[in-house]
């Protein structure tokens, strides 16, 4: 089962997997230009001879998350060796939309779902396509260069990668059942509950996205750390996780067997998102001494809130069996505690109770499966995943 608050910690090394990599240059030096009336056959031969390296062997020590000094393009000896188990595990969890059936959830669609069910499935399909592609930006173009140790760059490729997948698993859920793509894709633009946390989002990658962001400067180090605090703890650690609960909730009773499967593998992926995007931010703060300040921390999470409260009320407008908007606020409140704690924040909703108990273990994958009736990826790549 996921460990929520450490979920690769079964692949953990104490090993650092140092090696080193010896570096030459060369110098090509040639004869006279030849004349133009020189036969070919003169020409003089190119001669390759081997200089000393002026440069000093990289050191796992003077490696930093960012604004680091060392060879950005050699990836050991690690400093970060966490980064690269991160890296390791994603790609274990290997899968695509098409290995998953989706006939049952057609069926389900037109025959057995409520049209207040409906109305809860499409818009958290619609939050959820815009959201990854937000996700995806942000870690592509906002993180990642960023970055001035290659163990983090190279999870954070596979990251891009996976939320580009995660988006595809949605188109794919959308046109299965035969949804209006176009409907569906617009609704970010059209309705106010989901437009405002899309808007948010933007603007927390606009701010790290200037071309003239210089990270050696401290309010500009403190906005980036903000930034990807937001992306890592709340557009991913509660957000996400909280966008999933719905259809969850369907799969339960056994409605939208198959979407809630795509969103099984997803959430996996999401659960290391947000694990290594706490660990980098921790890591960050530690390396450069930052004080975040207190009052933009809680104004984060009070916009967070607000935003999550009106979604729910709109996606939950009407309850549906098992699940209702003051559920899905509740448990926004109690897995925004759980991401404080892991950002070594203080508490921002005191006393908020765990109000789906069922959530975690409904989120893990299930195995009891007829084997002829799953694709056999499932057993090589997701189903050997330890926990």
């Amino acid at each position: 089962m996921i460990n929520w608050e450490d979920p690769i910690a079964a692949f953990t090394k104490a090993d650092n997997l140092a090696s080193t990599h010896a570096s030459m240059n060369t110098t090509i030096q040639t004869s006279e230009p030849i004349n133009k009336t020189q036969k070919k056959e003169t020409a003089s031969a190119i001669i390759i001879e081997p200089s000393v390296c002026s440069f000093e062997p990289v050191k796992a020590d003077d490696k930093r998350v960012i604004n680091g000094k060392t060879d950005i393009n050699q990836l050991a000896p690690f400093k970060y060796p966490w980064a690269w188990e991160f890296f390791l595990n994603a790609n274990r969890n290997h899968w695509t939309p098409l290995d998953i059936n989706m006939t049952r959830d057609v069926h389900d669609y037109a025959h057995r779902l409520t049209l207040e069910e409906k109305h809860v499935y499409e818009n958290v399909l619609a939050y959820l396509t815009t959201s990854d592609i937000l996700a995806m930006r942000n870690i592509g173009l906002a993180v990642m260069e960023k970055m001035t140790a290659p163990e983090l760059q190279i999870y954070q490729a596979r990251q891009v990668y996976e939320e580009a997948l995660h988006t595809w698993t949605y188109q794919h859920c959308i046109e299965s059942i035969g949804l209006d793509q176009g409907e569906i894709y617009n609704r970010y633009r059209v309705v106010p509950a989901i437009n405002q946390k899309i808007q948010l989002a933007n603007s927390k990658i606009n701010s790290i996205l200037r071309a003239d962001i210089d990270l050696t400067d401290k309010d500009e180090l403190e906005n980036f750390v903000m930034s990807y605090l937001f992306f890592a703890g709340i557009f991913e650690g509660c957000w996400f996780y909280n966008g999933f609960s719905p259809i969850f909730a369907l799969q339960r009773r056994g409605l939208m067997t198959g979407t809630a499967e795509q969103l099984q593998y997803i959430m996996r992926d999401e659960v290391l998102h947000c694990a290594f995007g706490i660990r980098v931010v921790n890591q960050i703060i530690l390396e450069n001494d930052i004080k975040l300040d207190p009052e933009k921390i809680t104004a984060m999470w009070q916009e967070a809130e607000a935003c999550e409260i009106d979604y729910a009320n709109y996606i939950l407008r009407e309850p549906i069996i098992g699940y209702n908007a003051d559920d899905h606020i509740n448990q926004f409140r109690y897995i925004a505690n759980r991401r404080a704690k892991s950002l070594k924040l203080e508490t921002p909703f005191p006393g908020a109770k765990n109000t789906l108990k069922w959530l975690d273990e409904q989120a893990n994958m299930r195995k009891e499966k007829n084997f002829f009736e799953t694709r056999v990826t499932e057993y090589q790549t997701g189903g050997a995943l330890e926990w």
